[in-house]
C-alpha cells in the first residue's frame, strides 16, 4: 500500500561532514528499512532522500536532527520528494 509510504528530501547542516554521518545514516536506514540515498554537498551540508513507511521515515528524520555522536547538527531542512527506492546507498557525486 503505497499511500502509507512517503519520500522526503533532507538537507542537514552543521558539523556533518568528516564525522561518519553518511555511513551512520546508511546503518540507521538499514535498521529502519528505509530506502534512498545520502551524499555530502560542496557547501558542507549533507543531503539525503529517504523513502519508506511513514513511521520509519519520521524516525530517520528524528535521527538526522542529532546524527552520529561526533556530529553537531544545527538544522535540518525537510521537503517532500518523489520517487520510489528499493535500497539505501551512499552517493559520491
Amino acid at each position: 500500500m503505497t499511500d502509507t509510504h512517503r519520500t522526503l528530501r533532507l538537507r542537514i547542516h552543521g558539523r556533518v561532514q568528516g564525522v561518519f554521518f553518511r555511513d551512520s545514516m546508511r546503518s540507521e536506514a538499514k535498521e529502519l528499512s528505509i530506502a534512498g540515498w545520502v551524499r555530502n554537498c560542496a557547501d558542507g551540508s549533507v543531503e539525503a532522500v529517504v523513502h519508506g513507511a511513514a513511521a520509519d521515515v519520521d524516525a530517520i528524520v528524528r535521527w538526522a536532527h542529532r546524527g552520529p555522536r561526533a556530529a553537531q547538527v544545527t538544522h535540518v531542512e525537510v521537503s517532500a520528494d518523489g520517487g520510489v527506492y528499493s535500497s539505501f546507498e551512499v552517493r559520491y557525486d
